[in-house]
């Protein structure tokens, strides 16, 4: 079933916008990959994901819905255990609207969660298992969330910062909760230990299995507030990005149309259907591929909690994997491990890939292709504001055409959204060939960011997101995203904003300003160095090695930057620090 959606059209401001969409769009029709659907594919219809779950437990109740190192929910357990979560969370007080925080790491639990939430028509919070205490109490305060579920292992700083929050309700879960007794895949000493319910929690699995109260009968609402993605930002602390149902069911039908997850002959996935996803949940990406994609789909998710690469070649042979995503970085790894040709990788259908530190080439990509008989193509341009996945490459590697133009090689708008380059000064639009502001419009644009209409306003104008990430589109018709006017650095892949960096340092009582730049690594991609000026009073008070201690316990560890003190920064007319000259002192 196709959907109106794939009409959408996003707003067209002059007759120069509406030629150039004109052309740029038939040059892309005639470049379209062959065997690769023109519009999204709606297996149940445009409705909630709830529904899809809903569904696929009438049509395959027996069917695998996730499996955990051997642990298997089938879509009428998920379905079941979701009910169970929403009559728990009403029974707590929480009612529609309300933001439920989630702080965990892969595991069954998340999508019993998610889902669960979304049926009460309460609102998904996702939060950084890594954070530490002042990013904590900033997101909970900020999303006023009065619930939480969080890891086992994490309950003690939840606890910790607690009095420091709204939040009155803390569910314990853990990863041994939903492990097997007995493991079909190496599971990673991190997550094989014992269980910790401290006093005060509810701990979750029991009190699902004596949840007696049938769930709350929400009518499902594809516009309302359905969850905040937290993402960094260059003016301060995180802002939540304001996401619906509608967002996220846009973003599955086009993420698995486009994929070939879902073909045009066919209702749902196939039965062999199987997606693998170690990727963090949290993370707007990880999100799509493991809680989002898989439910919609129908199909069956292979879930590990953290990136491992023994344990991804042993889940792709055991489980017959089709596809999966990784970073670059990954699939390097795994190619070079002393056990790669121990295992059967070659149920592999398709691999995506994300270029962070190290980038998609002609050697990775024959490599890929020898050992799994799949080829390695780079996933997709977006952003947690957009939802992420608002380009496709299926198709796009005959010869290595992606490979040849500029980095990074995004491809094709998904169908029903629309991308134009712009001149970040002036706004003026930009041909092919000409390089500038990537400005976009989709259905699963971000409603506004979380109570700050200021910053909403400031990137939203008349329905067209400013993404401040620098993009071009070439002669063909494909677009190359060329990197981000931002400052974000990628450390390790992790988005790392300087920003934010900034304001966590300025709430130590000896730091009066700061300024944060990136400084490249080999190992890590880029380094935060973070250059900085103490209260005059107290400079002899804290040395470099205690300020670092204060940043590892104050902020997740890939953000710890490098610490060095200043006498001065440098500084512009209007008071900013000019870090174009800062980047003239490193080393």
């Amino acid at each position: 079933m196709t959907s109106a959606a794939a009409g959408h059209r996003p707003p067209v401001s002059t007759p120069a916008e509406a030629a150039f969409f004109s052309q740029l769009e038939a040059l892309q029709q005639r470049n379209w990959p062959a065997g690769v659907p023109r519009a999204p594919i709606y297996p149940h219809g445009e409705i909630a994901l709830t529904g899809y779950l809903r569904a696929w437990a009438r049509e395959r109740p027996d069917h695998r819905a996730i499996v955990f190192y051997g642990s298997e929910l089938s879509y009428r357990e998920l379905d079941d255990y979701s009910d169970r979560f929403a009559a728990l969370l009403h029974a707590h007080g929480v009612r529609p609207g309300d933001r439920v925080a989630v702080m965990l790491g892969n595991c069954p639990q998340f999508h019993i969660a998610f889902y669960g939430i979304l049926k009460l028509g309460a609102v998904h919070v996702p939060v950084n298992p890594l954070f530490k205490e002042q990013e904590l109490v900033y997101e909970l305060n900020d999303a006023g969330a009065q619930t939480l579920l969080v890891l086992d292992q994490l309950a003690p700083l939840a606890l910790a910062v607690q009095a420091r929050t709204g939040v009155r309700t803390v569910f314990v879960t853990g990863y041994r909760d939903l492990l097997p007794a007995r493991p079909t895949l190496p599971v990673p000493d991190s997550i094989d230990t014992p269980r910790v319910v401290p006093p005060g929690t509810i701990d979750l699995m029991p009190a699902l299995a004596t949840c007696s109260a049938a769930p709350p009968q929400v009518a499902p609402d594809l516009d309302a507030v359905a969850a905040l993605n937290y993402t960094g930002g260059t003016t301060g602390m995180p802002k939540g990005c304001v996401h619906t149902q509608r967002d996220m069911l846009y973003t599955a039908a086009t993420g698995c149309t486009m994929s070939g997850m879902l073909a045009p002959d066919r209702h749902g996935a196939a039965p062999d259907e199987v997606s693998l996803n170690f990727m963090s949940m949290f993370w707007i990406a990880g999100e799509n591929i493991g809680l989002i994609y898989p439910i919609f789909s129908g199909g069956t998710l292979v879930l590990l909690a953290r990136w491992d690469p023994v344990g991804v070649m042993a889940a792709i042979e055991r489980y017959r994997v089709r596809r999966t995503v990784m970073l670059v970085d990954n699939a390097d790894e795994l190619m070079n491990h002393a056990d790669a040709g121990r295992y059967d990788l070659r149920s592999l259908a398709a691999t995506r890939v994300s270029s962070f530190v190290k980038k998609v080439n002609p050697a990775f990509r024959r490599r890929w292709l020898a050992l799994t008989g799949t080829v390695m193509a780079e996933g997709a341009w977006g952003m947690t504001e957009t939802h992420t996945s608002d380009t496709f490459t299926t198709g796009m590697q005959e010869d290595d055409m992606d490979l040849k133009g500029q980095p990074v090689f995004v491809g094709i708008p998904m169908p029903g959204t629309r991308i134009k380059i712009c001149d970040f000064d002036s706004g003026a639009l930009l041909p092919p060939g000409q390089e500038g502001e990537i400005v976009v419009s989709t259905p699963s644009l971000l409603k506004g960011y979380w109570n700050k209409p200021e910053a909403s306003a400031e990137s939203i104008r008349g329905g067209w997101f400013h993404t401040g990430d620098i993009g071009v589109y070439d002669e063909q018709g494909y677009l190359h995203f060329l990197g981000r006017r931002k400052e974000m650095l990628k450390v390790k892949g992790m988005s790392v904003f300087p920003a934010e960096i900034e304001a966590l340092l300025g709430q130590h009582p000896a730091v009066v300003g700061s300024g944060v730049i990136g400084r490249e690594d080999a190992e890590r991609g880029q380094v935060p160095v973070a250059f900085i000026l103490l209260h005059p009073e107290l400079a002899g008070t804290v040395t470099e090695a205690e300020l670092t201690q204060w940043c590892r316990q104050n902020m997740a560890t890939y953000k710890v930057p490098e610490i060095r003190f200043v006498s001065a920064l440098p500084m512009t007319a209007t008071g900013k620090v000019k870090k174009h000259e800062l980047a003239s002192q490193l080393d």
